[in-house]
This record gives C-alpha cells, structure tokens and sequence, in this order.
C-alpha cells in the first residue's frame, strides 16, 4: 500500500524531514508505517475537553497496537457556556470554521494518511467533521463524552442549563442570591460537555448515526473509566479504515444526512444541527436545503425524553443502551436507510442491531408511544424570514402568537430590559444584528432566553432573531432568520409595536405590516458599521454566508 506520508518520510531526498523526526524520538520503522494525525481540541479553559489530553494517549496506544504511527497536533476550541451573553460568544461560531481550517491545514502540510479527531464542545464537531470531509481521507470523530449530571437537594438531574434560568429566577425575586449561588456550586461537578440534548450532544449523536463516529462511543461520559477503552478501539479503527481505503465521503452520503436529520428530530435535538449539518453537507458536496429538515422531521417522531424540554440527561442515554438504542428504534421505523457504511466498515443496520437496550429504561420511548408524532424541528418561513428560519418545538404546548414586536439592536440590550422587568406577557422580542455577519457570528441567546423562563414569561412571550439559540434554550423562539439584518432582511425593518405572527401548524412567521411599508422602510435602511476592521472577525464577516445556507465561510 502506497502512503500519503511517504511523499515526506521516504526517499534520500527526504533525509532532512526524517532527521528532524528522529529528534523526537521517531524511528525508521516508524516512518515506514501509515502515520495518523491525532487532531485534539483540548483546552484548558472549560470541562467540555478537559480530558481529551489523556484520551489522546489512549487512541495513540490504539493505533500503535494496530500497526500505524500517531502524530498527535492541537486546534482551538471556545465554550459557549462560558462565554454566553458576552462578546466573547461572538467567537463560537467562527470558531468553527477556523477549527476545521486548522485540522485541514496541518493534515494537507503534514500529509497524514488517517485522522482521528478529538472533539467535545459545541463547535469542534462540526468543525472536525468539516474538516474530514475536505481532505477526504481515512478519518473518524472520537466525541470526548458528556458531563455528569450535578447533585443539590433532592436533585440528581442539574445541568448548566440550571443555572441560567436560576440567574433569571433570582432576578424575578423567586429564588435567594445563597440559592443560586448553591445551584452554581452544584450544577457541573466535573469533565465532560454540557450534559443535556443540548448542541454538543445533539452533534454527538449525529456523528454516530452519520457514521462518521463508531456506535457505541459517544454516549460514553467523559469521566467513566470506559472511555479509555473507546479511545483504544477508535485507534484501531482508523487503521482498519486506512487500510480498506474508506474516506469521509464514502460514508457521509445524501442518505447519511437524512439518517441524521432523523436522529435530530428523534432526539429533541439543538437547532445548531441545522447549521452544522447544512455546513458539512457543503464540504461534501451533497445536495441538502434548510426545507428537508423539516420534511424529514415532519415524518419522524420524538422519541427520546431529553433536556432541555425533556426529563432525562445524556448520561441516562448511556445507561440505557447508548445512541445505538435510538439507531435501533429509527432503523425498526423506517425512518432511516440501514444500508448506508459506516466507519467501522459495517452497514448501518449491522451496527443498531447490535445494540443492547437496558430493560425498563424510560428515556428512549417505543415506536408505539412517541412523545410526539413528529420531531423537534420546524422551518418557519414568511415576510419576516422569506429565506426560512428553525424553531424547536419540543416542551411548546402552544402552536401560536401573534403580538407587539419588542425590537433591540442587540441580546444584551434584550437581557437588560427582561432582567429589569421591561417585558410583558404576550411580547414579541425581536433581537437583530446577531446574524452571521451582524454579530459577527450569530451568538446564541441562551441567557436571555433562560431569563425568560426562569421570570415566568415563557408561556406568554416569543422571541425571534437572526442570532442562534443555545442547545440548552426552550420556549417559543425562533433563530437563524434569514436574510439577516445586517445585509438588509426583513428583520431590520421591524419598528417597536409591529404585529409579529408565529404559526408553528402552519409553519408561518410573518410582520405584519403593508408590504409596500416594508419596502419603503428596506429603501431608507442603511447597513451599520462594521465594528471589527481587522482580524478574525473582519475576515469572517468578508466571507460568511447565510445561516439558511450554513453560515460557511467560502470565497465569494
């Protein structure tokens, strides 16, 4: 089998590259083997990838044992948690893009003949995942695992998601500053991503059911003991791969994504999944639109009883069988291809069979007991958001509302006026210039929108934006509203007191005001300055796209 690294490792002509390898303790024999680029997201600022370091030893002993050369290189990750409600948040989503630029530069300069990327945080999925299916060579997604859930009271269930709706509780006087700060102390008692159906692990399960990641590995927390074992196993399985040749792009098909759309909806999954899965369907260049989520999670029903509208947390996934339960319930449905490849190398099928559901468990509903007859996702389209919009309807009760536009510049401004009481019952919040370009990069609004419901207005009150929403958000919101305000969308046109109308049955979100005012206020808009002229966030700006098509970043 001819290798990729040879190009660098074989030859006279390569004397200077080998010598500089044996200076860090590379061997010839070492060189002569397939080398495997271990791509680690750790970073010291979160739990979420806490403990990718010592997993990367483990997927390293892996690949050794089955004859290759790992050669582990870093990237960068941003937590969304931490960073959430700042301008800090405005580095998540264009971290994304950066991630898989970085794993796919050092591979393409390196020549590596096998990835495996070790991922956690929201961003550094889809990112790794783009990234493989750039380069296109042999490569698997290792998902570090979740946290596990915290302990308070007669609580066993506290996620981060607790604590912010606690901020908006102890706002609206119903819980004590010693309250919340227990429940601050309490929530995330240690390594692993935020422990929920929130983005990391709505991305987690995608990458299973895409085949992208073995069956049976993500749903492992990121503390237990058996994550070690998972590690080695993936080691193993980019070796497999390498030598059977099976690239990303053999794997993510069109009816890969359809399978984990399916999963989405199934799941209670993070609207984030549009955007990262539209993005990645791009770099594989598989036809797919913001319209087949909603024709594929019209069809699939929600099975799985999750945070952050559901009962149960990721770890409850695990002790009930694992991802691999939900694939077995979806493949026994119908409602997904079961012949699709995965990375091991077995069909789809061949994989969720082997999956060992844990009897009595309550997390993973049977096909005859839905929780709901369709999935968690709706695209919305309408005067207010003609190129579409997603909102997730999972714990929504109401299908409907119509009321006064509340209309902010930015989220912070919007949290200002929910946390001093400033919103009403029957409110629409409009918070704008958060798009892809706007913000730069799309916050997510998981403070405001957890202010809301910890004050009690969940029920009374909508929110739209053209910025992103939290896996761990619930209520009445939609995100993702396209064009967006800053390249002169309908949003930008909405004046404090315009009726807003949302109609999840009839999948409809419209301003409703005379389209020739529309058009009159769109004809005296003027763009904003941009705020950031230079760096990364300049850079971003000059080449992001729209959220309705992925908010990639592409040469225009």
């Amino acid at each position: 089998m001819k290798l990729q690294s040879y190009t660098i490792t074989q030859g006279k002509d390569r004397a200077a590259a080998r010598s500089q390898l044996k200076a860090i303790g590379f061997t010839d024999e070492d060189l002569k083997k397939p080398i495997i680029g271990i791509a680690n997201t750790w970073i010291g600022t979160m739990p979420c990838n806490f403990k990718l370091r010592d997993l990367a030893v483990k997927v390293a002993d892996g690949i050794r044992q089955a004859g290759g050369t790992p050669m582990e290189y870093n990237t960068i990750a941003i937590s969304d948690g931490i960073t959430m409600g700042t301008e800090g948040m405005k580095a998540s989503l264009v971290s994304r893009d950066l991630i898989a630029d970085s794993i796919e530069l050092v591979a393409r300069g390196h020549m590596f003949d096998g990835i495996v990327a070790l991922v956690a945080c929201d961003k550094t999925i889809p990112g790794a995942a783009m990234a493989l299916l750039r380069l296109n060579l042999p490569g698997l997604v290792l998902y570090g695992g979740s946290i596990l859930p915290g302990h308070y009271k007669d609580r066993d269930d506290l996620t981060v998601q607790d604590v912010f709706e606690a901020v908006g509780a102890n706002a609206a006087g119903k819980i004590s500053d010693e309250e919340l700060l227990a429940i601050e102390n309490h929530a995330c008692p240690g390594a692993g991503a935020c422990g929920g159906q929130f983005t990391a692990n709505t991305m987690a399960t995608v990458m299973e059911i895409i085949g992208l990641s073995p069956m049976g590995t993500a749903s492992v927390p990121q503390v237990d003991p058996q994550k070690n074992a998972v590690a080695m196993r993936c080691g193993e399985l980019i070796m497999n791969a390498v030598k059977k040749n099976l690239r990303p792009r053999d794997i993510v098909t069109r009816a890969a994504f359809e399978n984990a759309i399916a999963s989405v909806a199934a799941s209670g999954g993070s609207t984030n999944a549009v955007l990262h899965l539209l993005a990645m369907a791009k770099e594989a260049s598989v036809p797919l639109s913001i319209d087949d989520f909603q024709t594929i999670s019209q069809r699939t029903p929600l099975l799985v009883d999750l945070k952050p509208a559901g009962k149960f947390v990721a770890l409850d996934v695990h002790k009930a069988g694992g991802i691999g339960v939900i694939a077995k319930r979806l493949l026994d449905g119908g409602y997904v291809d079961g012949s699709v490849t995965t990375v091991t190398g077995r069909t789809f099928a061949e994989e969720a069979k082997d999956a060992k559901e844990t009897p009595g468990q309550e997390v993973i509903h049977s096909l005859s007991n839905p929780i709901k007859k369709s999935g968690g996702l709706v695209i919305l389209r309408g005067s207010l958001a003609p190129d579409g919009c997603v909102i997730k309807v999972t714990g929504i009760d109401r299908n409907e509302q119509r009321g006064p536009a509340r209309v902010f510049d930015s989220e912070e401004a919007a949290m200002a006026a929910v946390m001093n009481g400033k919103i009403r019952a029957g409110d629409v919040i409009v918070i704008r210039y958060e798009g892809p370009r706007g913000g730069p990069g799309m916050r997510e609004m998981l403070g405001v929108t957890s202010a809301i419901v910890g004050s009690g207005l969940s029920d009374s009150v909508a929110l739209v934006t053209d910025g992103r929403f939290s896996g761990a958000t619930k209520g009445f919101m939609a995100g993702h509203i396209a064009p967006e305000a800053a390249v002169g969308g309908p949003i930008a046109a909405v004046e404090e007191g315009d009726t807003i109308h949302l109609d999840i049955a009839r999948r409809i979100i419209n301003l409703e005001i005379p389209e020739s005012t529309l058009n009159e206020r769109l004809k005296k808009w003027k763009a904003p300055e941009q705020r950031y002229r230079s760096g990364v966030f300049a850079k971003y700006v000059a080449l992001v796209g729209s959220a309705a098509e992925g908010a990639v970043t592409n040469p225009r």
